[in-house]
C-alpha cells in the first residue's frame, strides 16, 4: 500500500512540473504586414501591455514578415515548429489563402492560441446617396446586383467583399454578377466612395468612423451579431434589416505546429490577461473592436468553423 502511494505522488509531482512551461528567452510576434498595418498594429498593442502591465516576465519583440497574404509570416512561424517562443498575430488571410489557393499553409498547420476579437464590418454611402437604408441597397442588389459598385480594400476575397457578397446573397441576388472595385486600402476606398466614383463602400468601422462624425457619409448597415457602441449605436445590424449577414476582420494568435500541452496552457493564461487589462480594452474600445475572446480550444473550433462558412461563400463570389 505504502509502495502505491508513493508511485501515486511521484506521477501526480511529475504532471504538475510537466504542466509547467515558461519563456527561457526572447518572445517574437510575428505581424503579416508592414509597420503600421493592421496586424502590425494588433502586435505592437500586445508588446505594449505586456510589458507595462509585467505580464509576462520575458522581453517581448515585433517582427515584421508581410507578403503573399500572409504566406510569408506563416511560413517563417512554422519554421519554428515547438517553439512557443514564438508566435503570429492571425486573421481570415489565413483561411482565405488556402481556399483560394494562393497558399499552401493549411490552418491545421498552425497552433491556434486565441481569437482576440472582431472587428466588423460597415456599409457606407455618401449623405446624399438615395440609398437611405440597408434595406434599399439590398432591394437594388437583389434586382439587379451589376447596378451597385462597391469599394472594397485591399483584394478580391478579402472580408470586405464577403460582407458584401453575404448581404446580396441574404437578399436573393446573383453574388456572382456582383460589381466591385478593389483598391489598395480603406482610405482609398472610402475616398472613391465620397468622389462619387463608386455607390457603396464596405470597410472596417474605425476606418469610416472620422468621416461618419464630420457627416460626409452614412452608414446604412453593420454586419455584426449585435449594434456597436460609440457613433455607431443608432446604426442597425444586417439581421436587424432582416439579412442574415456577419462578417469581421477578426484577430487571432498564432503558434507553430506541435506545441505541448504546457507551452499552450502558458499562452492561454497570457493572453487571458492580456485582453482583460483596461489599456487592451481602451484600444478595442477606440478603434471600433469587439472583445470576443475566445481561448485555444475554443479558437480550434472557430477557425474550422470560419473555414467552411468562407469556402461556401468565396466559391459563389470568385466563381467565373
Amino acid at each position: 500500500m505504502h509502495k502505491y502511494f508513493l508511485l501515486l505522488l511521484f506521477a501526480l509531482c511529475a504532471n504538475s512540473v510537466a504542466q509547467e512551461w515558461r519563456p527561457e528567452r526572447a518572445i517574437e510576434i510575428v505581424a503579416g504586414s508592414t509597420a503600421g498595418g493592421a496586424q502590425d498594429r494588433t502586435a505592437r498593442a500586445m508588446q505594449r501591455i505586456w510589458k507595462t502591465r509585467n505580464l509576462i516576465e520575458a522581453a517581448v519583440n515585433v517582427i515584421n514578415k508581410p507578403g503573399g497574404g500572409g504566406a510569408i509570416s506563416q511560413i517563417y512561424l512554422n519554421q519554428h515548429a515547438g517553439d512557443a517562443h514564438t508566435i503570429a498575430v492571425g486573421s481570415p488571410t489565413l483561411l482565405i489563402s488556402q481556399i483560394i489557393g494562393i497558399s499552401k499553409i493549411d490552418y491545421r498547420d498552425v497552433t491556434p492560441l486565441a481569437r482576440l476579437f472582431s472587428e466588423y464590418i460597415v456599409i457606407a454611402v455618401r449623405e446624399d446617396s438615395p440609398l437611405k437604408s440597408g434595406r434599399d441597397l439590398a432591394q437594388r442588389l437583389k434586382a439587379d446586383p451589376s447596378s451597385v459598385s462597391a469599394a472594397v480594400a485591399t483584394a478580391r476575397g478579402g472580408m470586405q467583399h464577403v460582407a458584401v457578397g453575404l448581404l446580396a446573397k441574404a437578399a436573393g441576388a446573383d453574388v456572382r454578377k456582383l460589381k466591385v472595385v478593389v483598391f489598395n486600402s480603406g482610405g482609398e476606398s472610402i475616398t472613391a466612395m465620397l468622389g462619387g466614383h463608386v455607390d457603396i463602400v464596405a470597410t472596417a468601422a474605425a476606418n469610416a468612423a472620422a468621416q461618419l462624425q464630420a457627416g460626409r457619409l452614412r452608414v446604412i448597415g453593420v454586419a455584426a451579431p449585435q449594434r456597436l457602441e460609440g457613433i455607431y449605436a443608432s446604426v442597425p445590424t444586417w439581421k436587424e434589416q432582416g439579412y442574415d449577414a456577419v462578417a469581421s476582420n477578426w484577430r487571432s494568435v498564432l503558434a507553430p505546429k506541435g506545441l505541448t500541452a504546457a507551452q499552450t496552457a502558458f499562452w492561454d493564461d497570457a493572453l487571458s490577461r492580456l485582453v482583460k487589462s483596461p489599456d487592451w480594452n481602451e484600444d478595442v474600445q477606440k478603434n471600433y473592436w469587439v472583445n470576443n475572446y475566445l481561448d485555444s480550444k475554443a479558437s480550434r473550433s472557430y477557425f474550422a468553423a470560419q473555414f467552411e462558412e468562407l469556402r461556401g461563400v468565396l466559391g459563389d463570389l470568385l466563381a467565373k
